[in-house]
């Protein structure tokens, strides 16, 4: 479970913002809006091929 310590004097909105960093970090929220609905098995795969190829185009244009 992630956690933040509230220092002393600290005001709650800057608290706020390093669990915000933390979570998004962790890849908390990303995780829960996956197992939001169920996504079959063909769908999971599209989207991992989709990805991919994506990162393949963005790294051909990085080495030309």
């Amino acid at each position: 479970m992630t956690q933040v310590n509230v220092r002393r004097g600290e005001p709650i909105e800057r608290a706020l913002r390093r669990f915000k960093k933390k979570i998004d970090k962790e890849g908390i929220i990303r995780q829960m809006k996956r197992h939001e609905s169920y996504e079959k098995p063909s769908q999971r795969k599209r989207r991992k091929r989709l990805r991919a190829i994506i990162k393949r185009k963005i790294a051909e244009q990085e080495n030309l």
